[in-house]
């Protein structure tokens, strides 16, 4: 079966979003083995809490995101 598992901070995406989540990835599992296994294919799509996980050895929350994805928009044209 195939799994797939993210980690979302908790309040970065829409209900929505999660969706296409999975409907995307299930759609390349099904693109890579095959459509027999969309019925098996497992999409979790966790929320962690802020402050719940860290990168580059710093504790990384909302607030880290924001202005990562502040950043990325100013970036050159």
């Amino acid at each position: 079966m195939p799994f797939a598992n993210y980690k979302i901070p908790q309040g970065m995406i829409t209900a929505e979003q999660k969706a296409e989540i999975v409907h995307k990835t299930t759609d390349l599992f099904a693109s890579y083995f095959g459509e027999g296994v969309r019925a098996y294919t497992m999409v979790l799509v966790d929320e962690v809490v802020d402050g719940g996980f860290g990168r580059a050895d710093e504790v990384f929350d909302l607030a880290a995101m924001e202005k990562m994805k502040a950043q990325q928009g100013s970036g050159p044209s």
